[in-house]
C-alpha cells in the first residue's frame, strides 16, 4: 500500500461529517510538524456547531508561498443500508476505493500530504514556502471555515502567493480537467404585495402572482452579459415561489419569489441587483427585495501557476488539460480575496455527495504526483 492511500484511507475512516473534524487535523499535523511546519488550530463558530480549522505554514527562502487548501468534513452518509459497505471503512472492490470522502476531498487531502513529503525529501531547503489551509466546514454553512483563516491571514499580512484548492475537478481521469475560476453566486428573496381578497370578487383585491408574472417573464427572457473567454454568460434562476393560503377561493395578499444569480466576472453585484430592480419598478410592483451574496467571482488566467499545473499533468499523466470555470461554489472564492492564483485540482467527481462514493485506485498516485510536479516546478522558477 501506498503512503499515499495509507493515509488517505486512515482519514476516511474518521467520521468526520461537518462541522466535526473527527481527529483528522490531527493525523495531519502529525505528517507535517515533524517537516519543519508551524501548525496553528482556529476554532471558530458557535459550541454548537464548532468549526476547526488549521493553518500550517513552512517558510521558504524566496518569501513566496504556495498553499494547499482543502476541507476535512464531508456530508451525511445518507441511508447506510443503501451503501455497499460501511461509509468509513475503506472498501476495495473493483479497482476502487469506496467510502464517504474518498473523492470529496479526502483522497486529495491524502495526495497534498505525501507530495509535500517527497519535495521536502528531495529539496530539504526550497526557495518556495508551503502551507496548508484546511477546514472542518465546506459542506455546511461556510460562515466559521476558510473565510475566517483568510481574513485572519489577511490582516497579518501572511497571504500565499499560488493556491492548490484539492476539490475534485476532473472527470474521466485525474487532470483531465482543472477549474481556474468559479462563478459568484448571489440570491435574492423578493416579496410582491397584494391586496388579498374573495376570489369570486378579483375587483376588490389585487392578485401579487399576476401583477408578478409579466416582471417575472422579463428577467427570464434577459439576457444578463455574453460571458468571456473563461466564463459561460450570468444565469437567473427561480428556484421557489410561494404564495395562497391553500384555500382555493381565496386571492393571495403576498407572493414570495427566491431566486439566485450565478454571475461571471463580466458583471458586478451591483450591476445586477440595479438592472433587476428596475424590471421590477418599470411594471409598477409593491415589493420587499433582500440579497445575499454567497461569494464573488475569480479567474486565474494563464500565467505562473496555471502553467506549471498544465506541464505537470502534462508531464505526469499526457493528458492535455482541460481550463473550466462551470460548477458550483467552492472555497476557492473566499482564498482568491487576499490570493491572486488560484486554482482547484482534484480526481473525478461523478460520485462525491452520492450513495457509495468511491475513486479509482488508479487515480490516487497520478494525482500525487502531479502536486509534487507543481512543487518542483514552481520552487525551480524561484530558484532561477
Amino acid at each position: 500500500m501506498s503512503p499515499t492511500l495509507r493515509l488517505a484511507e486512515q482519514l476516511i475512516a474518521r467520521p468526520s461529517v461537518t462541522p466535526d473534524d473527527a481527529g483528522c487535523m490531527d493525523l495531519i499535523m502529525a505528517q507535517l510538524q515533524p517537516l519543519g511546519f508551524e501548525c496553528e488550530v482556529i476554532e471558530s463558530g458557535p459550541a454548537e456547531f464548532r468549526v476547526r480549522n488549521l493553518w500550517a505554514h513552512r517558510p521558504g527562502r524566496s518569501g513566496q508561498t504556495l498553499a494547499f487548501a482543502g476541507h476535512t468534513d464531508v456530508v451525511p452518509t445518507g441511508p447506510l443500508a443503501q451503501w455497499d459497505s460501511d461509509p468509513f471503512t475503506p472498501t476495495h472492490k473493483d479497482g476502487k476505493l469506496f467510502g464517504r470522502g474518498t473523492s470529496d476531498m479526502k483522497t486529495s487531502l491524502a495526495a497534498m500530504v505525501v507530495a509535500t513529503q517527497e519535495f521536502l525529501a528531495a529539496q530539504a531547503q526550497p526557495a518556495l514556502g508551503l502551507a496548508f489551509l484546511l477546514t472542518s466546514d465546506e459542506e455546511g454553512p461556510a460562515v466559521d471555515g476558510t473565510v475566517v483563516v483568510c481574513e485572519r491571514l489577511k490582516q497579518r499580512g501572511q497571504a500565499p502567493d499560488f493556491c492548490i484548492v484539492g476539490e475534485p475537478t476532473s472527470v474521466e481521469r485525474t487532470g483531465d480537467m482543472i477549474k481556474n475560476g468559479r462563478r459568484g453566486t448571489m440570491s435574492g428573496k423578493l416579496t410582491v404585495k397584494g391586496v388579498q381578497g374573495h376570489i369570486a370578487y378579483p375587483h376588490l383585491a389585487k392578485n401579487p402572482i399576476h401583477t408578478a408574472a409579466p416582471a417575472l417573464a422579463e428577467l427570464v427572457a434577459m439576457t444578463w452579459e455574453q460571458g468571456n473567454a473563461f466564463f459561460q454568460p450570468t444565469s437567473w434562476q427561480i428556484s421557489n415561489i410561494h404564495g395562497g393560503t391553500g384555500a382555493s377561493n381565496v386571492i393571495p395578499g403576498t407572493v414570495v419569489i427566491d431566486f439566485n444569480f450565478r454571475f461571471c466576472t463580466e458583471s458586478t453585484p451591483e450591476s445586477l441587483q440595479q438592472r433587476l430592480t428596475e424590471v421590477l419598478h418599470k411594471h409598477q410592483l409593491d415589493f420587499d427585495l433582500t440579497w445575499t451574496i454567497g461569494g464573488l467571482p475569480f479567474l486565474t488566467t494563464p500565467g505562473t501557476l496555471v502553467d506549471a499545473v498544465q506541464q505537470a499533468i502534462r508531464q505526469q499523466t499526457g493528458i492535455e488539460t482541460q481550463l473550466s470555470t462551470t460548477g458550483g461554489t467552492s472555497d476557492g472564492r473566499f482564498i482568491a480575496q487576499i490570493c491572486p492564483q488560484v486554482i482547484e485540482l482534484g480526481p473525478p467527481n461523478a460520485t462525491i455527495h452520492k450513495i457509495n462514493e468511491h475513486v479509482a485506485l488508479a487515480d490516487i498516485e497520478p494525482l500525487k504526483n502531479i502536486y509534487r510536479d507543481v512543487l518542483q516546478r514552481l520552487d525551480h522558477s524561484l530558484q532561477a
